[in-house]
């Protein structure tokens, strides 16, 4: 009887950038047409030794028999991740089972050869994985795979460095050009090779950025009731940060405990622990996200049964990992998931569940992953096409654990306070956090009517800058100020007729003394938010609005007024004042509400604004706010509803507050958006640079560049047009020469970037000390 005959193994078909295509093939059809493919090598370090792990090659391999290798590599077959195969390779190969937070990817390598006189094309994306051991593992802990590995040794990295680049014929040959190979050597040499006192005076620069200010709100004004509630909700808001921490990355949670653990250790860790604090992520905000930390920095974790035990070891110790550079899908979705892979599977699914996949309120996974961690996606409520190894997770379920407790709390408090209006938010959001439902905690927020000020939930979505879909969990705790207007704008906005809403609704607008946030609440603080940005919610009732006035007060004292100072011309400073700013403020979150947001496409599909702009919504749309903003501030001010209201004032600290925001960086939607704004304003010459060095508002050109781009960014939105927001943002959203200019002279006397706030009423709730 014949031999059964042995499937030939499949991949996927990728793209000359790396993107899935939907197709796959055999691994012959592959290499004879020299189609794009994916590998995994994985590297185990010993960061003690600084050696690395090499495998002696089986002398039955059909390629480098014989040869030392990497600790472990292999395809990726079709329909497997990236991460799990690396996972599962280490373990067939070796013998070493590690969770997927042992894993670094640290650069992805394009490996494009022919051999066999052109019949074998190997045209091979190699994501490389780092896998950091504190000390190496005894090699008899190792359990080899006879067909793959005959044995295997430790070598010091630069040792192996010098064998590779001297081409020693007992080695698999890797080019180590820096551009190449290279950048494996390169990256272990730059993290273990730092000067500390170096790196200590680098984190005191960056920290110095912040001006530290403290929020200390007087509870006079609050009932009995509402003090005792306060307790509890400061309570709930803290879960806020902890969702948050592992919304950034999955190993977040263990690198904050750990630098908290460490932070009396040494100044350096001192440091460290600060800066974290302000970014709550390895990546430092006002840096365009740059790691200012590396994974030898991050939390040690203990494994006794990773691999074969060994008398007298107590196990394999290793790193937490985390990416140098900041995952652009956050935790929100697999870390090797591309966008193609995720629009692919969305379109398969039903409309209603595409709406969902793509909605505020849920992670994506893999069911590979859900397999290889031993859970069950069966008892998740996921939505699956078929061939897709992806699947839906509703937040209620991904973060039970502490929406629960965050419910009870809320639910207590709700139980507590003398307000109807505020018992009627928290006990519909606590409803929320577990049916994963937020329309009517939402209903409730917007009417709330309480001396007693609260937001919490899942509302903005920066973090996911894939496709910006995804919400983040943040909370902000304050005392009404008791001050607020509201204007509808719409139907006089500089736009076609064609495209303006019809039934949009005013913004009610409360004005709040913060006295605790939480959450994503990280590096540079907010002034004032917008909400809902539930599509649904703005076109049925409109949005509301919170203005947080002791922040806005800090920024304009220690921020705007010494950017005023240095970078507007003698002549116009005077101009500059805290209620053009503090009502521009309240301009750029009124102008969230209105404008396009649920949008007719050319074709007659029915969408939204973020659905299509995908991730360049978020800088388009906070461009759209600020600039639509200046527009309303004249309009109000001639129609007379702004009585004392000066349009110099309104312009010259406008001017201020472009220099403030572009610090935040372009990768910062604010940041980007603010460039874009100035760099138009500046082209059509509304903005002058005098021969000082300083600048100027041209006050005859202004008014008709505000409206021209105002008029621009609403049609693209109207239209749901990606590709122009995307022109436009290329263009403009740039660090321009006037630009560098301003904040090279505004960092030559060290003005502050932004605040870093104290909350000592709620430390005193929570029993945290001062840093």
């Amino acid at each position: 009887m014949a031999e059964p005959h042995k499937q030939e193994e499949h991949f996927d078909v990728l793209t000359k950038t790396g993107e899935k295509t939907g197709l796959s093939k055999s691994r012959g059809d592959v290499h004879r047409d020299g189609d794009y493919h994916r590998a995994v090598h994985v590297w185990i370090f010993a960061e003690s030794t600084q050696e690395l792990l090499l495998q002696l090659r089986a002398d039955c391999k059909d390629s480098w028999a014989g040869l030392w290798d990497i600790s472990s590599a292999g395809h990726i077959s079709a329909g497997d991740s990236s991460l799990e195969t690396a996972r599962r390779e280490l373990q067939e190969e070796l013998g070493v089972i590690l969770p997927k937070d042992a894993f670094e990817l640290i650069f992805i390598f394009l490996h494009e050869t022919s051999t066999n006189g052109g019949q074998f094309i190997n045209n091979e994306f190699e994501d490389v994985y780092l896998v950091t051991t504190l000390d190496p593992i005894p090699l008899e802990a190792f359990t080899l795979q006879e067909s793959e590995v005959s044995a295997v040794k430790y070598i010091h990295y630069l040792e192996y460095k010098n064998l590779l680049a001297n081409e020693d014929p007992e080695y698999v040959p890797y080019d180590v050009n820096a551009q190449q190979y290279g950048q494996l050597f390169d990256i272990i040499a730059r993290r273990y090779k730092v000067d500390n006192v170096a790196r200590s005076l680098s984190l005191q620069k960056q920290l110095q950025r912040y001006a530290s200010v403290s929020l200390n709100v007087e509870l006079t004004g609050l009932s009995d009731a509402d003090k005792g509630a306060l307790d509890l909700l400061i309570k709930a808001a803290a879960i806020m940060d902890e969702i948050f921490n592992l919304q950034v990355w999955y190993s977040n949670p263990y690198l904050r405990d750990w630098l908290e653990k460490h932070a009396a250790a040494s100044q350096l860790d001192k440091l460290k622990w600060a800066y974290y604090l302000i970014n709550k992520t390895p990546w430092s905000c006002l840096d365009e996200n740059e790691a200012y930390l590396t994974t030898a920095d991050s939390a040690i974790k203990l494994l006794p049964e990773a691999t074969r035990r060994v008398s007298g070891w107590k196990g394999l110790e290793y790193k937490a990992a985390f990416p140098s550079q900041k995952p652009p899908g956050a935790n929100f979705y697999p870390p090797d998931m591309d966008k193609m892979e995720f629009t692919q599977w969305k379109d398969s699914l039903p409309e209603d569940q595409q709406n969902i996949v793509a909605g505020f309120f849920s992670v994506i996974k893999r069911h590979s992953e859900s397999n290889s961690d031993s859970s069950s996606p069966g008892s998740i409520n996921h939505l699956e096409g078929p061939k897709y190894d992806l699947y839906n997770v509703p937040f209620s379920q991904e973060y039970n654990s502490f929406l629960s407790k965050a419910a009870e709390l809320l639910r207590k408090a709700g139980d507590r306070t003398s307000s109807p209006s505020l018992r009627r938010l928290l006990h519909s959001k606590a409803d929320a956090f577990l049916s994963n439902d937020y329309y009517e905690s939402d209903i409730a927020w917007m009417e709330l009517d309480s001396k007693l000020d609260v937001t919490i939930g899942p509302y903005e979505t920066y973090e996911d800058t894939l496709f910006g879909y995804k919400a983040t969990f943040e909370a902000f705790i304050g005392i009404r100020d008791d001050k607020g207007t509201a204007q509808v704008l719409e139907q006089n906005l500089p736009m076609d007729d064609a495209y303006k809403s019809k039934d949009v609704s005013a913004a009610p607008i409360r004005v709040v003394q913060l006295l605790y946030n939480a959450g994503d609440v990280k590096g540079p603080q907010t002034v004032a938010f917008n909400l809902p940005n539930d599509e649904r919610i703005v076109k049925d009732r409109g949005t509301s609005m919170v203005m947080l006035k002791n922040v806005s007060e800090a920024k304009f004292k220690h921020i705007l007024q010494p950017i005023a100072d240095v970078c507007i011309t003698n002549e116009q400073r005077e101009f500059v004042d805290f209620d053009s700013f503090f009502t521009h403020t309240i301009c750029h979150e009124c102008c969230h509400g209105i404008g396009p947001h649920s949008i007719t496409l050319p074709n007659g599909k029915k969408s939204t604004v973020r659905l299509e702009l995908q991730e360049l919504h978020s800088a388009l749309e906070e461009a759209k706010a600020d600039i639509v903003g200046l527009w309303a501030l004249r309009f109000l001010t001639l129609q007379g509803l702004l009585p004392g209201a000066s349009l110099k004032s309104v312009y010259a600290t406008f001017l201020v507050g472009c220099f403030r925001s572009v610090r935040f960086g372009l990768l910062e939607a604010h940041g980007k958006g603010q460039a874009l704004q100035f760099n138009w304003l500046y082209e059509k010459e509304a903005f002058v640079l005098n021969p000082d060095e300083t600048f100027s508002v041209n006050f005859d050109k202004v008014e008709d560049a505000v409206e021209s781009l105002s008029r621009e960014i609403l049609t693209i939105q109207a239209r749901g047009d990606k590709e122009s927001a995307k022109l436009l943002l290329q263009k403009y959203g740039v660090m321009s020469e006037p630009l560098k200019l301003a904040l090279h002279n505004l960092e030559q006397i060290q003005v502050p970037v932004d605040i870093a706030p104290e909350f000592p009423v709620a430390n005193g709730i929570l029993g945290k000390k001062q840093f």
